[in-house]
């Protein structure tokens, strides 16, 4: 078995491999929960800020993804 940076080069090769053939889209809806999580923080960090409008504006952002995910899903029950 190998260790070392040998073995972290040959990971991170193989995994960037797998996400070279991944789609923007495909890549989104499959971190879609982690993107409104961050989005969300991105919000309630400009908040603290007393910086309103930019939050909402990052809040519309996650409210459209989230939208879109499910009328994708209602779609596909029927």
């Amino acid at each position: 078995m190998r260790t070392g940076p040998r073995r972290k080069r040959e990971s991170l090769r193989r995994r960037s491999e797998f996400v070279s053939d991944e789609t923007v889209g495909s890549l989104a809806e499959l971190y879609l929960g982690n993107l409104l999580y961050a989005l969300e923080l991105a919000a309630l960090s400009l908040e603290q800020q007393e910086k309103p409008t930019d939050a909402a504006f990052y809040r519309g952002i996650a409210r459209k993804l989230a939208e879109a995910r499910g009328r994708e899903v209602g779609g596909a029950r029927g």
